[in-house]
């Protein structure tokens, strides 16, 4: 399936795994749960919620891998450059969820929910006084 025009592009880091999706979402959300932050290395995941069928993998497909984080869930990532980049799970069947983060400009897509904000991390605080360091690259 291609995508509409109306879609969404995406990719890892190095830009071997690349990928679209038509709108709309289902869904936005930060996750706290403790497999994404594990997996991420980070206190929360901003994931968007897509029906299966809207998704469509450009290139890359050899480099796609998937890991299992449960019975029930797998992340799937760049084998080149370690990007996890999608999760999908039997608990959330017919759907698939890509990271924010690795959606290509412009869009206007912004987190509507904390989901499993109970394992937040206590360490993450926005008004913790902490340095604000601008990209030295912009």
């Amino acid at each position: 399936m291609r995508p509409k025009s109306n879609s969404i592009s995406g990719s890892c880091l190095c830009g071997e795994v690349e990928f679209l999706f038509s709108l709309p979402i289902k869904w936005c959300a930060n996750c706290h749960c403790t497999r994404c932050q594990r997996s991420h290395g980070a206190g929360f995941v901003t994931w968007v919620g897509i029906n299966k069928n809207q998704f469509f993998l450009k290139k890359g497909n050899t480099l796609l891998n998937w890991v299992s984080s449960s019975k029930k869930s797998k992340y799937g990532f760049c084998s080149k450059c370690g990007s996890s980049i999608l999760f999908k799970s039997t608990k959330w069947e017919g759907e698939i969820h890509i990271t924010l983060a690795n959606l290509h400009p412009p869009h206007n897509l912004k987190p509507q929910a904390h989901a499993y904000f109970d394992t937040h991390v206590e360490w993450l605080n926005f008004n913790d006084g902490l340095k604000r360091i601008d990209d030295p690259n912009k």
